[in-house]
């Protein structure tokens, strides 16, 4: 049945159909799923309403990454903690999402402190909190839990759990929940348990941004974002610091919520200025006029700011950058006039502001002084370096090619490597295809059993062997090639869940962990004999680097 669907479908089509259906077969049978459609036509599609505004090209286009799907009562949907890129629409029955009574990482502000300038951090304090040991996610510790089997494999949306919950919401149809993780890329901060036998439409973030560009979608989701979310993560921001709830309140109720796509622009130099931005994911692109043409000056990332040199300097006729973004970025816009209002009744944000605009000013002219600076922060953010943690580079003026680093990396992991000495290179520096440990991992996004997670040891994301099952589901979500799959030279056993994997070819995923617990730390950088592999922790050590050498 499922070839015959298959023929007249594109290649391209057959592969993202084939990698949907493995992302739901990978569970099993045992997980509480009871029915589940595959790529579901037009026509059943749009007996839903949230489909009905949207004509069957567009339909059949988003059908790959769309289900309906039919959940036993009282089965975990995903966890607090869990990274997923599904957002689910309640077409009957009811969904429990509780929280616990205390989360590691509900006072965590979504916008960051260690990604923006508009505090003064003490020099000693680090570039972030060290983690505390202690401070696990629910889906950590379940994780932690499993045994070290080959065969029986327990998967996230089947694990049985009895935690102390603060509070419980209940979702009834026409309810949506999920949208809000999938779109930017956060964790999960509720536990989802179906509360009755449910029919849920799950939608993928593919099909969700693509769907979003309807106004009346886009007005729903802004308006779920707003009752759940914006309040607590205005609150938490380092900038609102100090004001009271009936402000914050208001500006909830206010400001506005702006979803852009890979290179829309955001503001133009020269036109009139008339908000106030605050990225809450994603990238964004700063660039000004130089001559005939532009140049990228700086870039901003979650949690920083943007306007308020406009807005605080007098004198600024129109914006000073042109604002595009990088990739998918969602962005609060206030208005001049709240951004006034706010100031005004609450002087020590304007100061904190003014740092940040005099920073920035400085960081723009030093780049328009120097191109070289200006063609460093595309490639930062061409090559993904402003996510990264942790990024591997070698110095090739003193490089022998002697590939000690990846035979070091290889003895330290039984064997298997966990790089490749292979990258792109910049200036006579080569960007290794090891993992960058992401501020935002979209790697940890599908795994259907959590075998790649946040390892609660600084920024570590590491692949726990004994629970992968070699979906591809991480290697094929990592934009920059750094996880590979390898053949054990084993086949899954007879008894192995899910039933589909028996019999077949036993692959893993395979990633740099950063050896973090051998306490020689890296190998790679360890076993250079000629001190060429470098860890850099951010794009100004790398930077750092590259200045030496000049």
């Amino acid at each position: 049945m499922a070839n015959e669907q298959n023929i007249g479908l594109g290649k391209t089509q057959i592969k993202r159909l084939e990698l949907y259906k493995d992302r739901w077969t990978s569970f099993g049978a045992n997980t509480g799923i009871v029915d589940i459609s595959e790529k579901p036509t037009p026509a059943i599609l749009k007996k839903y309403e949230i489909f009905q505004e949207y004509d069957d090209k567009f339909l059949e286009k988003i059908s790959p990454d769309v289900s309906i799907v039919k959940w036993k009562k009282e089965t975990v949907l995903f966890e607090e903690g869990s990274y997923i890129d599904i957002a689910f629409f309640v077409v009957d029955g009811a969904v429990d999402v509780s929280l616990q009574k205390q989360q590691p990482q509900a006072n965590n502000p979504i916008f960051d402190v260690s990604r923006t300038v508009v505090l003064e951090i003490p020099e000693d304090s680090g570039r972030r909190a060290a983690p505390d040991p202690g401070a696990r996610t629910v889906f950590q510790s379940q994780v932690m839990k499993q045994p070290s089997s080959n065969t029986q494999i327990t998967f996230l949306s089947a694990m049985d759990f009895n935690l102390p919950m603060a509070g419980v919401m209940t979702l009834g149809k026409g309810e949506f929940f999920g949208e809000i993780g999938a779109l930017s890329g956060w964790p999960q901060s509720v536990t989802a348990r179906t509360k009755t036998e449910c029919t849920l439409v799950q939608i993928r973030v593919n099909a969700l941004r693509l769907m979003r560009r309807s106004k009346t979608l886009k007005a729903r989701l802004d308006k779920l974002y707003r009752e759940r979310s914006l309040f607590s993560q205005l609150k938490a921001t380092p900038l609102f610091r100090g004001c009271d709830d009936t402000v914050i309140q208001a500006l909830t109720n206010k400001v506005e919520l702006i979803s852009c796509e890979p290179d829309d622009v955001i503001t133009k130099e020269g036109d009139p200025v008339d908000a106030f931005f605050m990225v809450r994911s994603g990238f964004v692109k700063l660039s000004q006029k130089l001559g005939e043409g532009q140049i990228v000056v700086s870039y901003l990332s979650k949690g920083m700011t943007l306007g308020e040199a406009e807005l605080l300097i007098e004198g600024t006729s129109g914006w000073v950058y042109t604002a595009s973004s990088k990739e998918y970025s969602e962005l609060v816009k206030i208005s001049k006039e709240d951004f006034y209002g706010v100031t005004k009744r609450f002087p020590g944000i304007e100061k904190s502001l003014w740092q940040t605009a005099v920073s920035r000013l400085k960081e723009s002219g030093y780049s328009k002084r120097n191109i070289q600076q200006s063609e460093f922060i595309d490639t930062a953010l061409e090559q993904g370096l402003v996510e990264g943690n942790s990024i591997l580079v070698i110095d090739l003026n003193v490089c022998t090619r002697c590939d000690d680093c990846v035979k070091g990396c290889a003895s330290t992991h039984g064997g298997i490597p966990r790089f490749v000495r292979e990258g792109e290179k910049y200036k006579n520096f080569l960007i290794t295809r090891a993992c960058y440990h992401c501020e935002d991992p979209v790697c940890l996004v599908g795994c259907p059993t959590g075998a790649i997670r946040r390892a609660a040891v600084g920024d570590v994301v590491e692949i726990v062997d004994s629970i992968c099952i070699g979906c591809k589901s991480c290697a094929n979500n990592c934009p920059y090639d750094a996880i590979t799959m390898f053949e054990t030279g084993a086949t899954w056993p007879e008894d192995m869940v899910p039933e589909g994997l028996r019999g077949k070819e036993k692959q893993l995923a395979t990633k740099c962990d950063l050896c973090y617990k051998s306490e020689e730390g890296p190998a790679c950088v360890n076993s250079c004999p000629h001190g060429c592999a470098m860890r850099i922790g951010d794009i100004e050590e790398f930077k750092g680097l590259i200045a030496k050498e000049q």
